[in-house]
């Protein structure tokens, strides 16, 4: 069995209704559960499970403590292009967008990777548009094999792949991949995505399950909060997330929470989610499930991610660039979309240590993959 077989058994409306009319009853019998389904889940990010949201938080800052102890991954983005031959309606690198294109040399990259390790980090996200004739296989083993010396642990999230292309990364240095299917409601995916590879939902949807066949070490998961009804396109995650997990046992995994962000004449959210609502899906995922690492960028706000350090998350970005040279080759180039939090990494890692937690730089090192 593939994903493909359990999402085409499920109902986008019947599985809104269901959470819209979870009770207060249904949301307790889930925070005293000993171990929590995905119908728990259901309860936990209802419009129910609002007035919880202290004792959802409590929970969920002890068990992160009891797996993760008081530490947070500190990683950063790295982007190499912004060629695309997509259109996407909520994206600054969308193929209809007039700008000007750039994908990095060699000698751009290193001159990137010079400050970026100055930064004093040690986990890189190589990130690019969806460009096959530059930004391809190929294209990547080159930047794996230049940047592999100077990191000790290296994720990508760029366009989908084959699983060949996978099995042919990993030997590379490739340890993590991130894979957003934006969303999970396939009729609204299909107005966002109208042109280029990336239209094809199935694809997009079935990368996870290549990844698990490659045996990568971590992938990543989430959705563009914002383009569907939030609680609908999470629980939908939740249930990637379960069956990833069940069936590809030896890979680690993420979840990610990333907001629709204004860019160059950019969408508006179709559903707005609040700072609330956003603390409560961290926490109901946390609930959901004790092992996987929950993560934060420099999308939110200061305020939002001082307060949410101690609440569920396990990895955040800091003094991050989301355009291709942003450190040192183009700083003015245009961004993806733009950042809320500007704050330096060191001014991020004093902020974790502030609250009795532990910046970590380098928590995984490539030679444990030898």
């Amino acid at each position: 069995m593939r994903f493909n077989e359990i999402f085409q058994s499920l109902n986008w409306e019947e599985t809104s209704k269901s959470i819209y009319t979870k009770t207060s009853l249904e949301v307790e019998r889930a925070l005293n559960a000993s171990e929590r389904t995905l119908e728990d889940f259901k309860a936990l990010i209802s419009p129910a499970a609002a007035p919880y949201l202290e004792r959802m938080a409590k929970l969920s800052q002890e068990l992160t403590l009891k797996r993760f102890g008081n530490t947070i991954q500190m990683y950063v983005p790295l982007y190499l292009s912004n060629e695309c031959n997509n259109i996407c309606t909520y994206c600054g690198f969308s193929y209809d967008n007039k700008v000007k294109r750039k994908t990095l040399s060699a000698m751009e990259i290193m001159e990137e990777v010079a400050v970026i390790k100055e930064m004093g980090y040690q986990h890189v996200l190589l990130v690019t548009g969806e460009a096959n004739q530059t930004v391809h296989t190929d294209y990547f083993k080159k930047v794996l094999d230049l940047i592999r010396p100077h990191f000790a642990h290296i994720s990508m999230e760029v366009q989908p792949l084959d699983l060949a292309d996978y099995q042919e990364l990993t030997p590379y240095g490739l340890n993590t991949v991130l894979i957003y299917q934006e969303t999970y409601h396939e009729e609204d995916y299909k107005k966002h995505h109208p042109k280029g590879k990336k239209s094809n939902f199935q694809y997009r949807l079935d990368t996870p399950d290549r990844l698990g066949e490659a045996v990568i070490h971590k992938m990543g998961l989430g959705v563009l909060i914002g383009l569907e009804d939030w609680r609908t396109d999470s629980f939908f995650t939740a249930v990637h997330l379960d069956y990833l997990e069940k069936k590809y046992w030896k890979s680690k995994y993420s979840i990610s929470f990333p907001r629709l962000r204004p860019f160059s004449g950019g969408l508006e959210p179709k559903v707005a989610m609040n700072d609330r609502e956003l603390v409560q899906l961290i926490c109901a995922y946390r609930l959901f499930n004790e092992e996987v690492e929950l993560s934060i960028s420099t999308r939110e706000s200061v305020s939002f991610r001082n307060h949410i350090i101690k609440l569920g998350i396990t990895s955040i970005s800091a003094g991050s660039k989301t355009n291709p040279g942003g450190y040192a080759v183009e700083p003015q180039s245009l961004e993806q979309f733009e950042i809320s939090d500007e704050r330096t990494a060191p001014e991020i890692a004093e902020m974790i240590h502030k609250q009795g937690y532990e910046a970590v730089w380098k928590d995984w090192d490539l030679s444990l993959m030898k």
